[in-house]
């Protein structure tokens, strides 16, 4: 590999929300956060050097993309899944969590019904409800190790609900799948045969794992691209979060006119001069540096599996079919929700992100995220490791009653 991820970086007193907030946020001093879905890997060298030129130039006023940074955007997209974005599609806003909560406003009412498939990434069911907007829920089912969907139970709670607006995630976070292309299509074919306008997050596209392809939503059917907003960022695939920028594409021009006049009531306009120079430099030079990283995370994941095998047969990998954030299965530990996080928080010293907070079905799960050197996912499981085996489950269920 050309690039060397095994660096550590200290992170540390560089106003990390990962690193630098384990005190504000209630954790014990030494904790190893594997929590928020940021990566402790510097960013691609492209990146960095093109933020450098950009930093000695001296100037950040107001500024706004052109024309190559289209083009760089629809190659990329067209190269890794076969996807032709036309120019008009584009809409940039800060995140894709800020672009979901502007399609929740601009595309529903207060009280209507807006469906979600939980356990899923908790910021969207919160943008449902702080928009003052109906959660219902079509739950996955956990079978056999793996996620699958409950498609009678998907269309009923359409039709019981009139949901106007259904909040796909694929790659799934947190459980890891990859949805295939006879779900996507039964997925898409349900929400137009009842009206339901669909906002896909397609953040994670870029990490999939050998046997699995990420297919683009809206290019299944081109039905699909009429009644659906695809969400996209650079800020997962090479580590840019804190840059705050993110490509939407919005074909059908009535829901784009709706999204864009949302965004113009935040008062929001352009991105900020270094997301877009970020953004421009990954996509366009990064392919080598993405492609190493995925090897990395990968051997990062099959540790993890070994690892849990020969020393933690007790916690059970969902495997992850996409995605740097990976789902454990505590349930064979006895603990209830409240137990396991005393156990990872004061026992283990790990702060990893509690099942609960996915919502339905995320009891007595963990997530960890893998996109780290492999010497500090090791040291999270030994400390995992050293903590269950020191603990007498029986003695600390009775001593840790709440």
């Amino acid at each position: 590999m050309k690039y060397n991820f095994d660096k550590i970086i200290d992170r540390y007193n560089t106003n990390s929300l990962k690193y630098d907030f384990t005190k504000e946020r209630g954790k014990p001093e030494g904790t190893l956060p594997l929590w928020v879905a940021d990566m402790d890997f510097m960013t691609p060298p492209c990146v960095i050097d093109a933020l450098v030129e950009k930093s000695r130039h001296g100037i950040f006023g107001y500024s706004e993309s052109k024309g190559d940074y289209f083009e760089i955007l629809q190659q990329w997209f067209f190269n890794r899944f076969q996807w032709k974005i036309q120019p008009e599609w584009l809409v940039k806003t800060p995140g894709v969590v800020y672009a979901v909560s502007a399609a929740i406003r601009a595309l529903t009412e207060k009280g209507d019904a807006i469906l979600l498939q939980q356990p899923v990434y908790y910021p969207f069911f919160g943008s449902v409800q702080t928009n003052e907007r109906r959660l219902v829920v079509n739950q996955l089912v956990y079978l056999n190790g793996k996620y699958v969907i409950d498609f009678e139970d998907f269309e009923n709670k359409i039709m019981q609900n009139n949901v106007k607006l259904f909040i796909l995630c694929s790659p799934h976070n947190p459980v890891g799948r990859v949805w295939a292309r006879e779900e996507l299509i039964r997925l898409g074919d349900i929400c137009l045969k009842h009206g339901v306008i669909v906002v896909s997050d397609e953040i994670h596209a870029d990490f999939t794992y050998p046997g699995h392809q990420h297919l683009v939503f809206v290019n299944l059917k081109p039905e699909f691209a009429e009644n659906t907003i695809t969400c996209t960022s650079p800020s997962k695939t090479f580590n840019l979060a804190g840059l705050q920028v993110s490509n939407i594409f919005i074909a059908n021009k009535d829901i784009r006119r709706r999204f864009k006049l949302e965004i113009v009531k935040g008062g929001y306009s352009q991105l900020n001069i270094m997301g877009i120079t970020a953004c421009q430099a990954a996509y366009a030079d990064g392919s080598a540096w993405l492609n190493d990283l995925k090897e990395y995370l990968l051997g990062n994941l099959n540790f993890l599996r070994c690892f849990l095998r020969e020393n933690l047969p007790q916690i059970r990998l969902v495997e992850p079919e996409g995605t740097y954030l990976v789902w454990l299965d505590f349930s064979a530990l006895g603990l209830d929700d409240k137990n396991l996080e005393e156990l990872m928080e004061n026992q283990a010293l790990l702060w990893l992100d509690a099942g609960t907070m996915f919502g339905t079905g995320g009891e007595g799960f963990q997530r960890i995220n893998i996109a780290c050197p492999r010497i500090t996912l090791q040291e999270a499981l030994n400390r995992l490791k050293k903590a269950i085996n020191q603990v007498d489950l029986s003695t600390f269920l009775s001593n840790n009653k709440f």
